[in-house]
């Protein structure tokens, strides 16, 4: 990973400055297609993706399951272009840091709650209308697989703001990168991506039970089907 990320660092993410956004996001995003064919070819690690064609035409909030790195990685490449809440302090790694400052997240300050609930609203409000898709992880940090952690509100306050519909998205890869993890194990990981959920005449309490039940709900699926 430290490997293929000195060439895009380096040199794409500097020339991917004078670039539209749209080019700029593939040249960067290529070092997590990188990350993903090494996965597959050194720790034996593949993916399959069920439901792509419930993808909607138009700006949406994704509501996904923490449970490894591997999502981080992945997801960039499955929405694009695609803006991540995270924490700004992911900004200051060099090099990494670079490229990631260059994707347009929503940079939040987790120290400071009342702040970062404003700046999921307002800069994620701004990312929707400039068309590009949000990504919420719920439970706001890794949970070990097998676990579900307490959703928080702030994807279905911001859906319902700005009249999107949010796309919940059940996985199991903390099951071969386990939370907090160095060790690999092989397998193939199974991302279920399901319907668009409506974000009008509902209210967030509603709205995020009914993503929290779909995704709770698929994850028990996977782990009941695994190995059948």
């Amino acid at each position: 990973m430290v490997l293929a990320l000195l060439p895009v660092a380096c040199i794409l993410t500097p020339l991917s400055i004078l670039t539209p956004f749209s080019i700029r996001y593939r040249m960067i995003t290529s070092w997590n297609h990188a990350c993903l064919y090494l996965l597959k070819i050194f720790c034996g690690i593949d993916h399959e993706i069920i439901g792509r064609e419930n993808i909607p035409n138009q700006p949406f909030v994704v509501l996904a399951k923490h449970q490894s790195a591997w999502e981080t990685i992945f997801l960039q490449t499955l929405f694009n272009p695609l803006s991540t809440i995270l924490k700004r302090e992911l900004l200051y790694i060099p090099f990494f840091g670079w490229g990631l400052a260059m994707l347009k997240p929503v940079a939040i300050v987790r120290s400071s709650p009342k702040e970062a609930i404003i700046q999921v609203q307002t800069q994620g409000m701004a990312r929707l209308q400039q068309g590009i898709a949000v990504l919420v992880f719920p439970e706001g940090t890794r949970v070990a697989y097998g676990k579900a952690g307490r959703y928080a509100r702030g994807g279905a306050h911001l859906a319902i703001d700005a009249c999107v519909p949010i796309v919940p998205l059940a996985h199991d890869a903390g099951r071969y990168w386990r939370k907090n993890g160095f060790v690999k194990y092989p397998g193939t990981i199974q991302v279920r991506i399901g319907k668009p959920i409506p974000s009008d005449h509902t209210n967030a309490e509603e709205l995020m039970g009914r993503c929290k039940e779909w995704i709770e709900t698929s994850c028990n699926e996977i782990d009941q089907n695994y190995g059948k």
